[in-house]
């Protein structure tokens, strides 16, 4: 047995897994991602205005409120709509500034609730209030902390519906700001959106983003609402889009005008902290979901040891040639897929920012594993 292990040619099996692990990578960037480079919206001879329910839950958000709200109250669209912000047992001067807003924009519709629902952690009771209180079919979902990105961010959601469509997805970016934080947070946040708007444009979407994100009310009531999820603090727009979606009921939007903007964190333990809660609903999606973000996942986070270890013990000539078409294809994808989610600054870093990712599995992989902290956000 010890002789035939020394017989064995193991940097020739790293080097046939290394060349596994990039024609996998290859695989879903040339069958995936590419759709979201080379994305066209469909050619519409007029546009609709669909009467819409706008949506924001708050909890001691007056300060987000008071600096974002206007963005959406102020919004360009002549058809019915209205703006339900549901204050969900806030302790600052949220009612108070709703009070304000509502005295000057008759659209907006306060809901105050000052208890807790047992067992349901997380802001789904809230929200589901919120879409319970709605008075329209579209509802259209945002955060206190978010502000479209244009006065015209109402209509373009609402623009992609369209028979047999039930779910729209939008892109929640980032603020760009000095820093290499901004950079590794707004880079994950474009790593994150070119996967789910890609799967959904292949006929697999599997989440969605609370920061914009917009469905059907019957959809909600027709599948019990959050019933399913209420064991899980978060998943009220990942999970409920995972349970809900199918190959045919969702579309996408990319219009630079329909994008919502965040503020980023400003400290890395901030950030690790709101990953870490996002990726505690993985676990929970479907099957084959997880499996196709695992491989993903697990070829990206082996492919520099594998190339490192093929550069140095193998043959340096075809490590660096599988690199090289690799990093290509890489390039070719992201710099068409940021222009269009408007990230095409973060081009001239991609790969920096992609060997990164190495390290953000390391430290955000735990997290899968964890228990959800039962907190409202």
């Amino acid at each position: 047995m010890i002789s035939l292990l020394k017989s064995i040619d193991w940097w020739l099996i790293l080097f046939c897994a290394f060349c596994v692990v990039a024609f996998v990578q290859l695989l879903y960037f040339w069958l995936l991602f590419r759709r979201v480079a080379w994305y066209q919206a469909p050619v519409r001879e007029k546009t609709q205005q669909h009467p819409v329910s706008i949506i924001i839950c708050a909890r001691d958000e007056a300060g987000n409120l008071a600096r974002n709200l206007p963005g959406v109250l102020v919004q360009t669209y002549s058809s019915t709509h209205e703006v339900i912000v549901v204050n969900h047992n806030s302790q600052d001067e949220t009612r108070f500034l709703l009070e304000e807003f509502r005295k000057t924009f008759k659209s907006l519709n306060a809901v105050n609730l000052s208890q807790e629902a047992k067992g349901i952690p997380g802001k789904k009771y809230p929200l589901s209030i919120g879409i319970k209180e709605a008075k329209h079919e579209i509802i259209l979902l945002t955060d206190a902390d978010c502000v479209p990105a244009s006065e015209f961010w109402v209509q373009k959601m609402q623009d992609a519906y369209a028979p047999g469509i039930d779910i729209v997805l939008g892109y929640g970016a980032y603020y760009k700001r000095p820093g290499l934080l901004n950079r590794l947070i707004r880079f994950e946040t474009f790593h994150s959106a070119l996967q789910y708007f890609s799967y959904a444009l292949a006929g697999m979407p599997y989440m969605g983003v609370g920061r914009n994100l917009s469905y059907k009310k019957g959809l909600f009531f027709a599948n019990k609402g959050f019933s399913a999820l209420n064991h899980v603090p978060g998943g009220d727009d990942d999970l409920f889009i995972n349970k809900v979606a199918t190959p045919t009921n969702t579309a996408i939007v990319l219009d630079p005008e329909a994008v919502t903007l965040s503020e980023p964190k400003k400290t890395f333990r901030n950030w690790m902290h709101q990953k870490n809660r996002h990726f505690t609903t993985g676990k929970f999606y479907k099957p084959k979901h997880k499996f196709l973000l695992g491989l993903y996942s697990m070829t990206h986070f082996l492919f520099y040891p594998l190339f490192i270890i093929t550069l140095i013990f193998f043959d340096w000539r075809l490590a660096l040639g599988i690199f090289a078409v690799r990093a290509i294809t890489q390039a070719i994808v992201y710099y068409k897929a940021m222009a269009k989610l408007n990230e095409k600054d973060l081009f001239a870093w991609w790969w920096l920012l992609d060997i990164w990712m190495f390290i953000y599995y390391c430290i955000f992989a735990p997290a899968l594993w964890k228990k959800p902290k039962k907190n409202w956000a």
